[in-house]
């Protein structure tokens, strides 16, 4: 790491600390030429590579306010979304990659979203995966219903009319 102040092409580390989880991480550094001292920050960085090809870095920020589309009017506080965007992210990164399809992004909020709201994970599920028939929203909900007599658990009630 060159010196900021006397340019020199290398420098030691002092001391190193973790933020974020182990996402950033602080380093104190001391300049052997000149003897000061400065800190470095390194973070992981996770782009997003979007269907037009151009990529930008993840936002937790941007899942959120997608998600709360999807949540409107329904029992879900802004916590819920927090650790909701929190566990998409860890999954991303899990993966490894530097960058990641946002396809994959949408795949990843799926299932939280469905554990968190099923009426908020259809309405993202019908936007992202482009729903086009009400078929479509009857397949969803068929799925649902299987899943939920596969855990032994009673089928959600019908709707009142």
């Amino acid at each position: 790491m060159r010196c900021p102040y006397c340019r020199h092409p290398d420098s030691r580390v002092v001391d190193s600390r973790e933020h974020d989880e182990g996402q950033v991480i602080r380093r104190r550094r001391a300049c052997p030429e000149c003897g000061r001292r400065f800190t470095t920050v390194e973070e992981a960085t996770l782009a997003v590579i979007k269907r037009s090809g151009v990529t930008e870095p993840f936002s937790r920020t941007k899942v959120i306010s997608g998600v709360r589309r999807a949540c409107q009017g329904r029992p879900v506080d802004e916590d819920a979304l927090a650790q909701l965007a929190q566990t998409v992210e860890e999954a991303i990164r899990a993966t490894g990659a530097a960058e990641i399809a946002s396809d994959d992004v949408g795949l990843a909020i799926l299932g939280p979203l469905r554990q968190l709201d099923e009426v908020a994970y259809l309405r993202f599920a019908s936007v992202y995966q482009a729903f086009t028939s009400v078929e479509d929203f009857e397949k969803a909900i068929l799925d649902f219903r299987r899943e939920h007599r596969a855990e032994g658990r009673a089928d959600p009630p019908a709707p009142e009319r």
